[in-house]
């Protein structure tokens, strides 16, 4: 199997805020996975916080070509190999993930979804985000999304956090989800909880750093809607020390080393008795698409990266009014070029 690669730059549909920085442009690496007449295709949101930039994909995606064999259906094995290969790196892992994925679906001529036994499930409708800003600005934006979509999360972590979910649950009455991306401290977050829970917050996203685990239990313990870890829980390793920590994760494929790093998180936090939610970075319909296809395993999706862009280069999974999402039906993961 051949393995190429390419940066694509695509600038955002409006600025995106969050309590690390704001973003007006993603920067995806798309990889081709070649065999025999076949083509496989993939790709990622290499994410600085995690360790990666497209550059470093790019030569980390040639290091782990050596990792393919000749047998495309060796995709457990192949999975290993990178990571014995390269420790970290799970943008690069995640893309050739997927890329083999979408070529065994594509010779078996059957979607990724039906491979593995997951068609008929029903999935969760996906939230739509919306970015940190001014709080009126906020809300104009979320009474716009609910037009669409029934579930809204919403990027915390500013010295306007109770007047930003106050203004938004005035303006709609959609699932409002809050996400800090780990901006407030134990303390913050129980108080900031206090203030949000009267109105109507279905679940608290990373509300502390990433390594206090303390602290998020701390904040478990107290407050009343669900503690999800997002930046607390990387891969299937971390699952375990977060049951009692936390009541759910959510796993992102640009995290966890793709589908196959993803399914074992699924398993991994069942066995634990977590929830769990399927998110994702800015990234196009390639690889929103790919993990939808296991959608149904999970309690929530936040599968909306693709919408964030003003031209996604690629098309797959559709939304239908209500945030309701639509696997396509092609062999492999069902992906094609815009037109």
């Amino acid at each position: 199997m051949e393995v190429s690669t390419r940066i694509i730059d695509m600038p955002l549909a409006t600025p995106f805020t969050i309590a690390r920085g704001t973003q007006t442009a993603a920067r995806n690496v798309v990889v081709e996975l070649r065999h025999g007449g076949a083509i496989g295709v993939g790709a990622a949101a290499p994410s600085a916080f995690y360790g990666e930039l497209p550059e470093h994909m790019v030569a980390t995606a040639a290091r782990l070509a050596e990792c393919l064999g000749d047998d495309p259906f060796a995709i457990e094995q192949t999975f290993d190999r990178m990571n014995r290969s390269i420790r970290f790196n799970p943008a690069a892992k995640a893309a050739i993930d997927m890329a083999m994925w979408d070529l065994a679906g594509k010779l078996c001529d059957m979607p990724v979804h039906r491979m593995l036994g997951l068609s008929g499930l029903p999935l969760p409708r996906t939230s739509f985000t919306i970015g940190i800003d001014r709080p009126e600005t906020m809300a104009q934006r979320a009474s716009e999304a609910a037009r669409r979509f029934t579930v809204l999360k919403v990027k915390l972590g500013s010295a306007a956090d109770l007047e930003i979910v106050s203004a938004i649950r005035r303006s709609t009455d959609a699932t409002i989800r809050v996400d800090a991306n780990a901006a407030w401290t134990p303390k913050e977050a129980v108080a900031l909880a206090e203030g949000i829970a009267p109105l109507g917050v279905e679940l608290l996203e990373q509300p502390v750093p990433p390594w206090d685990l303390d602290g998020l239990r701390f904040v478990r313990d107290r407050v009343p809607m669900p503690v999800v870890a997002d930046e607390s829980a990387v891969t299937w390793e971390d699952v375990p020390r977060l049951a009692g920590t936390v009541d759910g994760i959510n796993i992102k494929l640009m995290k966890c080393g793709g589908i196959t790093g993803a399914l074992r998180m699924i398993r991994a936090a069942r066995a634990c008795g977590l929830r769990v939610m399927l998110g994702c970075m800015v990234e196009t319909s390639i690889s929103v698409t790919a993990a939808a296809q296991i959608a149904g395993l999970v309690d929530w999706a936040d599968l909306d990266g693709n919408l964030l862009l003003s031209h996604d280069p690629f098309r797959g999974v559709s939304v239908q009014d209500g945030g309701e999402l639509v696997l396509p039906d092609a062999p492999g993961l069902g992906v094609l070029p815009s037109e």
